[in-house]
């Protein structure tokens, strides 16, 4: 498994805890707004950090860390992920997840074998629209729906998200998303934000009022709805 990246310190991607996050290489998807897409594209190019300067930089972080998130990419695509989560685990830091949702088996063994403490699932678009967000002509739905519902009635925290760009996303998707994730826990709008790292620059971010639209028609059906990313 290969460790593309570590950002050592950050207050956002964990939600209420201080926390590192692990950049795992490979994705499945070619989503055309992803802002990671060398780890996407050219995993391969990427710098590699060994699993033993990663727990050497946990050990020495002990008691100012709170938590490990592990990002990519797509992580259930790393080969030996369980075994990285277990280390990470052992060491006592609660572990975030975040995933496309595409392997739900993965996603229930390791919340199963208590690897994991919280798992934030990207959604991407409506479920109609996903071949054309995703770049995968035939998307696998069942699985995502598998996913969302495995969390949605089990007992790990959680969390949905969808990046909004408003080159790509509609209040029809929106209407969509709410009636699938009826009844989720919790809900971000990601207002999108453009960069040199982004697979297909050139999109750009809906305002703050049209989010907020967005957000009053998704609170009809989720109770918790927040937007990020957006002053």
């Amino acid at each position: 498994m290969k460790i593309c990246g570590i950002n050592k310190t950050t207050l956002l991607d964990y939600p209420g805890k201080v926390a590192c996050t692990v950049f795992l290489g490979g994705c499945n998807f070619r989503c055309p707004f992803c802002q990671n897409s060398s780890l996407v594209l050219h995993p391969e190019t990427q710098p590699e950090y060994s699993q033993e300067e990663f727990f050497s930089f946990l050990e020495k972080r002990k008691g100012i860390l709170e938590g490990v998130c592990i990002t990519g990419g797509e992580p259930s695509l790393s080969h030996d992920l369980g075994n990285f989560l277990q280390k990470i685990k052992s060491m006592g830091y609660p572990v975030k997840l975040d995933t496309n949702g595409s392997h739900p088996t993965l996603l229930k063994n390791l919340i199963k074998d208590k690897l994991v403490d919280m798992i934030a699932m990207d959604i991407k678009t409506s479920p109609a629209r996903y071949s054309v967000l995703t770049g995968i002509s035939q998307p696998d739905l069942s699985s995502l729906y598998n996913s969302v519902e495995l969390l949605k009635n089990g007992s790990i925290d959680y969390e949905f998200r969808t990046t909004v760009v408003k080159e790509l996303h509609t209040e029809q998707d929106f209407c969509e998303i709410g009636t699938w994730l009826k009844g989720a826990k919790a809900y971000y709008l990601q207002a999108y934000r453009d960069s040199e790292e982004v697979l297909q620059p050139g999109f750009s971010s809906y305002s703050r009022e049209q989010l907020e639209h967005f957000r009053s028609i998704l609170l009809q059906t989720i109770p918790f709805v927040g937007i990020r990313g957006i002053d």
